[in-house]
């Protein structure tokens, strides 16, 4: 009987006239994450490469014996080295034993050495396959919103939950927000981007500009050199990054979109991400619902989503608080576009500002946090669960029995489960219960794939303090 083309298998020949596939081999076991489709293969999972189809073992300070001599000899001339893989290769993953696991793109440059995107033998990593998926990406977004909301903004491809890793999209009105996160997909970016308007316009939501980047801190994990970040920055198109900013204008760095029955702009070529956090869209709307009448203080307001709403939503007063003096003067703009006057920004630490406003005896309806990731990596967590334990004990500070605390997470390597105990250890250290009224996600266009919980990032609960 012969064995599934998808099961693990020894099993390298190729048609006549085609090479050898590059290949990898994990360490001794080390492949059960990418058994269960992880997309992620860290160098520290790979074993030293040798020999064509196997790994070796380098140690300089080791001699072969007379015995070992005698047998090379014996068995006539080495095969040749291995061929090493290049930026942007196709490899197939192996583990230690040799059966097939996947196939993925490789970056001799990054601790994340490999990157999964086909667990199926028979589907090649080609052209093909990624307009496939990203047209599958665009068109699952339709599932849960309308495509005839042209003026709002949502995210069209998320990386890994759209098994398309590297690759992140945010659509804002008719402008395309195009992030890449992997350089091995910089040699097919630009038909990455053609497919994404393709996709774009068939699933309804036509675009007719694009702004391309690649952030610094990725650039320096991926080893791309700054005359390649240009290269991607030249993707762009009817985007002028030099012109004044302009409401609705068509040649700016900026894009106005709706957010909320907001008229909200984003920073295409400084701010966060992608420009905006849509993630948070539908937190923002459902946190306004219990800010009406309040007093709010909104920490890392970035440029006023939560604040924005809540003002909107009815709340007697609004402070917005962020480091970033240029997020804040964006902020401000939206407050003025939307005539939101009892809103207002002010500059400071977040930690600082909290512990400012307790000394001088500052009450608040309600306090939201929403702070940027403590936790960049696993050896971080501690930390970061301290430091979150510390803003939120500060808020609880600001509030009365029955006030309001929105309080956030985007590391993603800090679980729900981890969040949630760190909450019950604030309410412990403060004397105060912390009754959960809503523990929410992401907005429903940033899907979770299960085989990578680390998409599975956002907390944000929605709570009463007494």
């Amino acid at each position: 009987m012969n064995s599934h083309p998808d099961q693990p298998s020894s099993d390298l020949s190729t048609p006549a006239g085609q090479s050898q596939p590059l290949t990898l081999r994990t360490k001794p076991n080390r492949h059960f994450p990418f058994l269960s489709r992880h997309p992620w293969v860290l160098a520290t999972a790979i074993a030293d490469r040798g020999k064509k189809g196997g790994e070796r073992r380098a140690d300089a300070s080791s001699k072969p014996s007379a015995g070992e001599r005698e047998f090379v000899a014996a068995a006539g001339p080495a095969d040749p080295p291995a061929e090493t893989p290049e930026l942007g290769d196709a490899v197939e993953l192996l583990d230690h034993d040799g059966n097939w696991i996947a196939r993925g793109l490789y970056n001799p440059a990054s601790r994340l050495r490999l990157r999964l995107y086909s667990f199926s033998r028979n589907e090649a990593i080609d052209d093909a396959m990624f307009a496939r998926r990203i047209d599958e990406a665009i068109g699952r977004r339709r599932l849960t919103t309308p495509s005839n909301l042209r003026e709002t903004g949502e995210r069209l491809i998320f990386s890994e939950s759209d098994r398309i890793s590297g690759l992140i999209v945010d659509r804002y009105a008719d402008c395309l927000s195009v992030q890449f996160t992997a350089a091995a997909l910089l040699s097919r970016g630009p038909l990455l981007i053609e497919q994404v308007l393709q996709a774009a316009s068939k699933h309804g939501t036509p675009c007719q500009r694009v702004i391309s980047r690649i952030d610094a801190a990725t650039a320096r994990h991926e080893g791309v050199t700054s005359g390649r970040v240009a290269e991607v920055e030249s993707w762009s198109r009817g985007i002028s990054l030099d012109q004044a900013v302009v409401p609705g204008s068509q040649e700016s760095d900026t894009v106005w979109y709706q957010h909320n029955e907001l008229k909200m702009a984003i920073d295409l070529r400084d701010g966060q991400k992608t420009g905006g956090y849509l993630d948070q869209q539908a937190n923002h709307a459902e946190a306004a619902r219990y800010m009406e009448g309040r007093r709010v203080l909104d920490i890392c307001t970035y440029t006023g989503g939560f604040a924005l709403a809540a003002a909107r939503a009815g709340a007697s007063e609004v402070i917005g608080v962020d480091s970033s003096e240029k997020a804040l003067e964006m902020a401000q703009r939206n407050a003025t576009e939307n005539s939101l006057t009892q809103v207002s920004f002010q500059r400071a630490d977040c930690f600082d500002d909290l512990k400012a406003r307790r000394a001088e005896n500052e009450s608040f309806d309600a306090v939201i946090l929403d702070p940027p990731r403590f936790a960049g990596a696993r050896r971080q967590v501690d930390a970061a669960l301290r430091a979150y334990a510390r803003l939120n004990m500060s808020a609880i500070d600001l509030l009365p029995p029955g006030g309001i605390l929105v309080t956030c997470s985007c590391s993603g390597h800090v679980s729900r489960a981890d969040f949630l105990n760190m909450l019950v250890d604030a309410g412990r250290k403060r004397q105060r219960d912390i009754i959960i009224l809503q523990s929410r996600g992401p907005s429903p266009d940033h899907p979770c794939a299960v085989s990578c919980p680390e998409s599975d990032y956002l907390k944000c609960v929605i709570a009463q303090v007494q």
